[in-house]
């Protein structure tokens, strides 16, 4: 199977078995075709996108409750499976991208959807399944304005993947401080694999920066109301930047961005 057609597998059908299905192992990558850009991912009836406004997730404080601990997982397993969709959609989006770009693009796919299936399996062992509440479309929405490879890196690498850093930590902290151990076990793998992520997106971008600085080429590609301080949590993580390869003088920028 080509990399085209498994990622708009993935984009286009609305079967959650499929969206999910990990890479065949023959995967070739010779006839990426033309440029792709689908402004809307299949969903089925259950998992329809709905607007921001009409999806409601409980705070942090929710994990307390069990039925707003299943609903806060509903969310992680909706943020993880848009993440999954815009990974592929970035592979029809650019055809033309270097292999280490591409080969990138699945790998951190591959991670995207092991995490929603992970997720949903939490959402099940409290009794719900991953349909049972609406879901937004939040990444999605910024899709429209992502024009390159530096532009994709910048919003889902280094600001959406870069603020999980921070949001995985505290809800693993908070799912172990109600004594969901097995919940907590999950985040903790996901943060894990956010490190990896964001190092994928630093390593694009010291590599399509051009003669700019790091962090006037990550600003400069990001789209409102996307900015920096969304590239971060409310309690703001040095280590796991670190891990990822951020130098100090951009991580103090993050830092300071912070609103």
């Amino acid at each position: 199977m080509e990399v085209r057609t498994f990622a708009r597998q993935i984009v286009c059908s609305a079967d959650l078995a499929v969206k999910l299905r990990s890479a065949p192992t023959d995967l070739t990558d010779q006839a990426p075709g033309p440029a792709e850009r689908i402004e809307r991912p299949a969903r089925s009836p259950e998992l329809a996108i709905r607007p921001v406004g009409e999806v409601k997730v409980p705070k942090l404080a929710g994990m307390a409750d069990p039925h707003q601990r299943a609903r806060i997982l509903h969310g992680l397993a909706n943020h993880e499976l848009q993440a999954a969709e815009l990974f592929a959609w970035a592979l029809l989006a650019f055809p033309d991208a270097p292999d280490f770009f591409r080969r990138g693009l699945l790998r951190i796919l591959d991670d995207e959807q092991r995490h929603t299936r992970m997720y949903i399996a939490r959402v099940e062992a409290h009794g719900h399944a991953f349909g049972d509440f609406p879901v937004s479309g939040y990444f999605w929405g910024k899709a429209a304005a992502i024009r390159t490879p530096l532009d994709f890196v910048s919003a889902m690498s280094l600001t959406f993947e870069n603020a999980n850093l921070d949001h995985t930590l505290a809800y693993a902290e908070a799912a172990r401080e109600v004594g969901d151990t097995k919940t907590a076990a999950v985040i903790d793998r996901v943060h894990a694999d956010e490190i990896t992520h964001v190092a994928f997106g630093w390593q694009w971008l010291q590599q399509a920066r051009g003669d700019r600085a790091d962090w006037d080429a990550y600003a400069d590609s990001l789209t409102w109301p996307l900015r920096p301080a969304k590239a971060t949590g409310r309690a703001f993580d040095r280590a796991s930047r670190r891990a990822a390869g951020l130098d100090d003088a951009f991580i103090d920028r993050l830092e300071a961005s912070r609103e």
